[in-house]
């Protein structure tokens, strides 16, 4: 006995010690540990470095630039023959001036080599003045991808908060399965105890015994394998979920029947989508990058400042100055032409798949009311099974006592009542996925 009272207080200890979670939790807690979620952020964070990285064109370009050489030879070489250059006038005057040697001298040729080692630096800002709109446009089109990337991110967040729904249901469902066979097992339990006697009385046959028996078998088996099945799920819910052990508890109410949300304007509901905003963006992109490639094929404008420096002529010299670019392509327009009407082309397709896309939207919209509303239909029809089955099994059970009814008409209607609270369970999942993949539809989440 004591033993038995140990046990009991170590199990309930361990219950009190598990933590608990609701629906919002579980997925809360697998937006912040899913490793999709944190990749979307990370392209958000990318997007976003991108965008400042463009905008950064609308500033100077400023360059430095230094170089120092020593040639074998110098780089400006040239000879000079004076005797050549001289007029007779200033020939006659130098020999009248000059000693002989210094007349001589002069009629061989100098040979002169500048430039064969210096230093050259130079420091530009070069400012863009027209640019054919790329460096807007390209501004607009970083923008637009990093708008795309909190979209993507909103869509991922929707896949998982999906994903860990699913096994949040499977789980509660399984649960209430659990529920439904410990009931079962106690009713079995029952019958098992009234018809013992009655064998022991002489009053039924052995093997009404039997059957009651090999039903209780068969409660054993399905608590083995839905023990076997809650363990697996759990795992699978606390590895997408980030939980750090598996003896935690869920917290759910499962008495509720009415749909927990109202139908929704499909149309206009369309907008508030994230599908149809990423369309919108494509179609954005797309006209952008066709005007980006109408710039590329624009005459571009440029102005500057410098400040050079260089010792060419063995002495230092330095200067500033100022100037302004015009770069026109010419033979560019040849595959420029081809390229502006590639993006044309693709604008277009952007526009019509909106369109297409729209379309298809809205008819998932009206998919998924029509999944809640045959879903809750489902589990009012499945109240209703409970109700009758289990009146069933009560007139069932009392014919038997009575001996006007079968052992086998009596677990017929057990099982009929314990099938009846199985259908009630899964419609009751069932249902509370349809609502959430309505809203997702609708943009609601």
């Amino acid at each position: 006995m004591k033993k038995i009272l140990l046990m009991i207080a170590l199990g309930c200890a361990l219950s009190a010690s598990a933590q608990t979670y609701t629906l919002e939790q579980i997925k809360d807690s697998a937006l912040h540990n899913n490793i999709a979620i944190r990749s979307a952020k990370y392209n958000i964070e990318t997007a976003q470095q991108q965008r400042k990285e463009a905008f950064t064109k609308y500033f100077p370009n400023v360059s430095g630039t230094g170089l120092w050489f020593n040639a074998n030879k110098g780089m400006a070489q040239t000879t000079l023959n004076l005797s050549e250059s001289m007029s007779p006038e200033l020939g006659m005057s130098l020999a009248q001036s000059l000693p002989p040697e210094a007349l001589a001298a002069l009629g061989n040729p100098i040979s002169i080599s500048m430039m064969k080692n210096g230093t050259i630096g130079s420091l530009m800002a070069v400012q863009p003045v027209f640019a054919g709109g790329q460096i807007i446009n390209g501004n607009k089109l970083a923008k637009v991808g990093e708008q795309v990337s909190h979209l993507q991110l909103q869509l991922s967040e929707n896949e998982v908060e999906k994903t860990a729904e699913q096994y949040f249901w499977q789980l509660a469902s399984m649960q209430e399965k659990m529920k439904t066979i410990e009931a079962v097992d106690t009713l079995l339990a029952g019958i098992h105890k009234d018809v013992d006697v009655a064998v022991r009385a002489g009053l039924v046959m052995p093997n009404d015994l039997l059957q009651v028996q090999l039903r209780q078998n068969d409660i054993q088996s399905q608590r083995l394998k839905l023990n076997n099945g809650i363990s697996i799920v759990r795992l699978l819910l606390s590895q997408y979920c980030g939980l750090r052990d598996t003896s935690f508890v869920i917290s759910y109410q499962s008495d509720v029947t009415s749909p927990l949300v109202t139908k929704q304007d499909h149309r206009q509901a369309l907008l508030g989508t994230a599908e149809y905003q990423l369309l919108g963006k494509q179609v954005e992109a797309t006209s952008l990058q066709k005007k980006m490639a109408v710039g590329q094929n624009l005459p571009s404008v440029a102005v500057g400042a410098g400040y050079n420096y260089h010792n060419l002529l063995d002495n230092n010299h330095s200067f500033g100055m100022v100037f302004a670019t015009v770069s026109v392509p010419i033979s560019d327009w040849w595959g420029g032409s081809h390229a502006i009407k590639r993006r044309k082309i693709e604008h277009q397709k952007a526009v019509e798949q909106l369109e297409d896309n729209a379309q298809q939207l809205q008819i998932r919209m009206q998919n998924a009311w029509n999944g809640v509303e045959e879903s809750h239909q489902q589990l009012v029809l499945a109240q209703r099974s409970i109700e009758q089955s289990a009146e069933n099994l009560r007139l069932n059970r009392n014919y038997y006592k009575a001996g006007i009814s079968k052992m086998s008409d009596l677990l017929e209607a057990q099982m009929l009542y314990q099938q009846s609270l199985d259908r009630r369970t899964d419609a009751y999942a069932d249902l509370q996925l349809r609502l959430l993949e309505y809203k997702q539809a609708t943009g609601q989440e």
